[in-house]
């Protein structure tokens, strides 16, 4: 009977250890960032579609890229503008999604608010990569593209990225990301 309850205690003591350990390797998701993380992605894809059937050339563009980012934004303002949004950047020969967040601000003319949807395809790995650290600076890509305006609706790469902004109305034709910023959203990742 000893022997019984010395085997019953180390097993027992033996299958806590292993439940313990199985928390450890595996973090439980919280059902709320799993609802958030797919309101995010099925957004993305339906962007993705509306931007493929507006815009011909974009379809080639993602084909060739080795990643890219869709992000749902709102902005607004009157002289001083702001506006932020969230998204999703996609490594797309790994499929590893990383969610993220985007703020601007700037002064402009204007008086209101715009809901728009931000596409930005990338060529490399590198610019991907670089994007998702936190190290892109879209000002500068901005400039790069098409100077201090925007950039303009393009079939081609411009210093490793492709940008395409999308309202209610279809895509536009220039997409201002000056001023925009990009980081991880550590609770949803």
């Amino acid at each position: 009977m000893q022997k019984l309850r010395v085997l019953a205690a180390v097993g027992s003591l033996w299958l806590g250890f292993g439940a313990a350990m199985a928390q450890e390797t595996t973090p439980a998701v919280n059902p709320s960032v799993l609802e958030r993380r797919a309101e995010i992605d099925q957004r993305a894809e339906a962007t993705l579609e509306k931007l493929f059937a507006t815009q011909s050339a974009a379809q080639s563009l993602y084909d060739k890229a080795s990643g890219y980012a869709v992000f749902t934004a709102t902005k607004a303002g009157f002289i001083v503008t702001g506006g932020g949004g969230t998204g999703v950047a996609v490594d797309k020969s790994s499929g590893q999604r990383t969610y993220m967040r985007m703020g601007t601000g700037g002064i402009g003319l204007g008086i209101g608010a715009q809901r728009y949807d931000l596409v930005i395809l990338f060529e490399t790995d590198a610019h991907l990569d670089r994007f998702i650290r936190g190290g892109w600076d879209a000002s500068t890509t901005a400039q790069a593209a098409a100077g201090t305006d925007g950039i303009t609706v393009t079939s081609s790469f411009v210093d490793g990225v492709a940008f395409y902004q999308l309202t209610d109305r279809g895509l536009m034709a220039q997409a201002d990301v000056s001023g925009t910023r990009f980081w991880k959203v550590e609770e949803l990742n």
